[in-house]
């Protein structure tokens, strides 16, 4: 029952943080901590209890809910979600400590929707019931919504909106497929479900299964986001308060490209194949297009805004290529994008907070203002980069070497996308902390807490630059099980070279 007490601790928790915001606003801070803590030590302990990882599932429970419609409870745990579950309560205890000052208006109801929103991503990166996937999905949005439109920025009611409408249309679409995909396999085997696994090589036409997926495919690819469906991201980020920011860029983009390992190519192995081309062009469009807006920005959350749409370019097309390496290095994508925007989102709201601008031109020289903020800007900035020795790197080494095996033309297009993020990242860093200082600013290098904030994620993405092995092994099973289950569809088994873990998709796709 870990799978289902994780969720109930971080409901019970967020009503209680709003109940005790009415009598004192320490209260709400310390349950939040408390709660995440407590799922973060479930986590660990249920990571310890299932090594090594040898098998898909390692905690799978499933329970009838609405029977006659084919809705039922069921969670389960391999190595992707486990991951994301650790990255997801980690950087929900970061984002309850860089708030800890900065929110001092209804705080009870702020970690409320706090709260709400991470059981809404754990319930997504949990759900194998697409009736129950989709109600967590849309569990995510409304706090999140409250989150920009009460704690933000000057125009945040405009930004809240465009989020709101944005992700809610998607969603809908995704709704009305998983609809028509319960009713495809429903008339196809006269059993009506929502369950993900029996769900698993539904037969259907190719233009039924293109038409399906592309309902999945909106949901995901707006909150990924992949251009042109990203508009929506730069004005969410810079308007939302520093938390959200955060939960956002580290978390938010990280269901839509979940959704796109754990649904879109297991459920519709055809389908995605035919998309292909698409979506690793998509991708380099993102790369590029999304760095070259970066270097045009002059504020600096929007400026880190686009780099989330380039750097989750590498994702797509690492997605779309079909192999274990790409696989391997989209997941560490994932880890380490979390952790390095994150952390330059954590520092451009430290710097509004100190010096109430975001504006880049007229920053400058800070460095001998406040050098230990200077330093971490520094390692993050060459994360974003991809420096080796930083998460970052390994996982766009292993994406472009994994694309590079489907298509070398847009697999050099996307090495492109590693200079501009060279130039971004060298610009952020000359325009705020080097150069000229422009204005004499009064302020303050960072607090105990700050800096034990920034140490922890400065830790971690040199650690999975450094060691990213056990991301490595814990991830493999899950990801071979997608590539053999797609693979098993398009492939007969007796056609197949069992020890080629590329797929034989590819192949006929390319050629």
């Amino acid at each position: 029952m870990i799978l289902v007490q994780i969720i109930v601790i971080l409901l019970a928790g967020a009503f209680l943080a709003w109940i005790s915001g009415n009598i004192n606003q320490v209260l709400p801070r310390i349950i939040s901590l408390a709660t995440l803590g407590v799922d973060l030590t479930l986590i660990v302990i249920s990571y310890m209890q299932n090594t090594p990882f040898n098998s898909k599932w390692l905690i799978d429970i499933q329970y009838d809910w609405i029977p006659q419609f084919g809705i039922g409870v069921h969670f389960a745990l391999d190595g992707l979600s486990l991951l994301m579950l650790l990255l997801t309560f980690f950087l929900g205890i970061i984002a309850v400590l860089i708030s800890w000052k900065e929110i001092d208006t209804k705080v009870g109801f702020f970690h409320f929707n706090l709260l709400l929103i991470l059981a809404g991503i754990v319930g997504v990166f949990l759900s194998l019931d697409l009736f129950l996937f989709y109600f967590f999905w849309e569990l995510m949005l409304v706090p999140m919504y409250f989150l920009i439109g009460i704690w933000g920025h000057e125009n945040r009611t405009r930004a809240s909106y465009k989020f709101f409408l944005y992700t809610q249309a998607s969603g809908l679409l995704m709704f009305i497929s998983i609809l028509a995909l319960y009713f495809v396999h429903g008339d196809t085997t006269g059993i009506y479900t929502f369950d993900y696994i029996r769900l698993l090589g539904t037969q259907m036409p190719a233009s039924t299964a293109i038409l399906i997926m592309s309902g999945f495919l909106a949901a995901f690819l707006v909150k990924l986001p992949v251009v042109p469906l990203h508009n929506w991201l730069p004005d969410a980020h810079s308007e939302a308060p520093t938390a959200g920011s955060l939960i956002l860029a580290a978390l938010l983009l990280k269901t839509g490209a979940y959704g796109l390992l754990r649904f879109i190519v297991p459920l519709f192995p055809d389908a995605s194949v035919t998309f292909a081309p698409i979506g690793m062009g998509l991708g380099v469009l993102g790369i590029l297009y999304g760095a070259k807006l970066a270097f045009a920005q002059t504020d600096l959350k929007r400026l880190i805004a686009y780099t989330s749409v380039s750097h989750m370019g590498f994702v797509i097309l690492g997605i779309f290529s079909f192999n274990e390496l790409a696989y391997q290095g989209v997941v560490m994508q994932m880890l380490a994008h979390g952790i390095s925007t994150g952390a330059l989102f954590i520092m451009a709201g430290q710097l509004s907070e100190r010096i109430h601008t975001r504006d880049i031109n007229v920053m400058g020289g800070l460095w001998q203002k406040v050098p230990f903020m200077g330093a971490i800007g520094l390692v993050f900035s060459m994360a974003s980069l991809g420096l080796p020795g930083l998460g970052n790197f390994i996982a766009e080494l292993l994406i472009l070497v994994g694309a590079f095996k489907a298509n070398v033309l847009l697999s050099v297009l996307a090495c492109v996308g590693l200079i501009a993020a060279t130039l971004y990242s060298l610009r952020i860093l000359q325009k705020v902390f080097f150069g000229k200082l422009n204005t004499d600013w009064k302020m303050k290098d960072l607090s105990v807490r700050e800096k034990l904030i920034s140490l922890s994620l400065v830790v971690v993405i040199v650690a999975l630059g450094l060691y990213p092995q056990p991301v490595f092994d814990i991830a493999k099973p899950a990801l071979l099980k997608t590539l053999e289950n797609h693979r098993n569809t398009l492939v007969p088994e007796s056609n197949q070279d069992k020890s080629d873990l590329n797929l034989k998709s590819n192949l006929f796709f390319y050629q």
